[in-house]
């Protein structure tokens, strides 16, 4: 079932766009930390349209984790750490479920001190098993543990977001 479409996701996109601003205003620069492929096209998608509404140095990098085991392999920033220290990131994912890719994106930054870390996700699931407080959502779905999120930005007929 088709909970999002193209138009939709934009509004949001663009709502959560002026939310960041409007909690963000007066900062000189705004990391947005995509966590893997999706995460990280969303984190694109959010910088675009912030673009058109602030002189704010926008910026982007991307955080490699394995969801399924985030302990089993390194969690990788394809920046290094220290360029993020006391800047405001913004870890960015397409679907917050238990919380804990969200959690263990963390892990890297607690080698640096931050000025502020703030969530974003396009799809916010109800039922997190990990202390993980997301600040910006597109859409807060309360599922059952048997359903899934399923967001698809490579579509022919533009980003969706569907429930299965």
């Amino acid at each position: 079932m088709k909970v999002l479409d193209q138009i939709q996701i934009n509004q949001k996109v663009k709502r959560l766009a002026y939310e960041i601003l409007e909690h963000n205003f007066k900062e000189k620069e705004l990391i947005f930390v995509g966590i893997n492929n999706r995460g990280s096209q969303f984190a694109r998608m959010l910088i675009d349209e912030l673009a058109n509404l602030t002189t704010i140095k926008l910026s982007q990098t991307r955080l490699q984790i394995n969801p399924a085991a985030p302990l089993e392999s390194d969690i990788v920033l394809d920046q290094p750490i220290d360029e993020l220290k006391n800047k405001v990131v913004i870890i960015v994912d397409d679907v917050a479920n238990t919380g804990r890719t969200i959690f263990y994106a963390f892990k890297p930054l607690l080698e640096i001190l931050p000025k502020k870390v703030e969530v974003a996700v396009l799809v916010d699931r109800k039922h997190k098993s990990f202390p993980v407080k997301v600040d910006y959502r597109g859409l807060t779905l309360a599922t059952t543990f048997d359903e899934n999120i399923d967001v698809q930005f490579e579509q022919k007929t533009g980003p969706a977001v569907y429930l299965t």
